[in-house]
């Protein structure tokens, strides 16, 4: 019974979208390892960018400073 956990920044990603990784990774786990569809487990979490860091800062931080003239 495979268990597959997808963490996106919370920016928007549509329905549709979502379904299509729901739907690719069970695929890929189908192909891959002969896994069961139907016990096939996909969870995606957004997480907000104030909550996700890189090299001891936020998503958040870095995207704003890249944002910023100069």
């Amino acid at each position: 019974m495979p268990y597959v956990n997808i963490k996106i920044t919370r920016e928007g990603a549509t329905a549709e979208q979502k379904a299509r990784l729901i739907e690719g990774a069970t695929q890929l786990l189908v192909d891959v390892l002969g896994k069961n569809p139907k016990t096939t487990f996909v969870v995606i979490e957004e997480v907000d960018t104030d909550n996700w860091g890189i090299a001891g800062e936020t998503v958040t931080t870095i995207r704003a400073r890249a944002q910023t003239p100069g």
